[in-house]
């Protein structure tokens, strides 16, 4: 075991010199008026957000169009729409917009809410995997700064 003296030798005798620690790049100011909700669809179609559907300032009742664009299911506030919000507040989606948007019970969902354009797009796993993907390979493919 070093005794005092020793242990005064082995220790430096001018500081170690620290690099600058790095700045953080901050995040961009986020510009969007979307509102973000996640929903499990259950086994007879229905999903449930509250915090969405308030956002949108629909009430039970309140009817809407649904369009299917690509894999994305589109609800858009419409007066004359075939559809209905629930009296629980939840949305049903037809079974054949499930099978296209390859929906099964359990299956949980993005909803992105634009309230100014009365418009709520459902993001169904099969459209995350393809977009996150995308993400994720361009990040992962940077020179490591990210």
């Amino acid at each position: 075991m070093p005794d005092r003296e020793q242990a005064a030798r082995w220790r430096p005798t001018t500081p170690l010199a620290r690099r600058p620690l790095p700045l953080l790049a901050l995040a961009e100011k986020r510009t969007g008026d979307a509102v973000y909700g996640l929903s499990t669809m259950d086994s007879g179609g229905r999903i449930t957000d509250r915090t969405i559907v308030n956002a949108l300032g629909w009430q039970a009742a309140s009817r809407f169009s649904l369009h299917l664009h690509g894999k994305l299911v589109c609800l858009e506030s419409d007066d004359t729409g075939i559809f209905k919000v629930r009296q629980n507040l939840a949305l049903h989606l037809p079974v054949a917009a499930q099978r296209w948007c390859e929906l099964t019970a359990g299956c949980r969902v993005l909803l992105a809410a634009y309230p100014q354009g009365g418009l709520l797009v459902v993001h169904p796993p099969v459209v995350l995997d393809e977009a996150i993907g995308r993400i994720h390979a361009q990040a992962l493919a940077g020179d490591g700064d990210g």
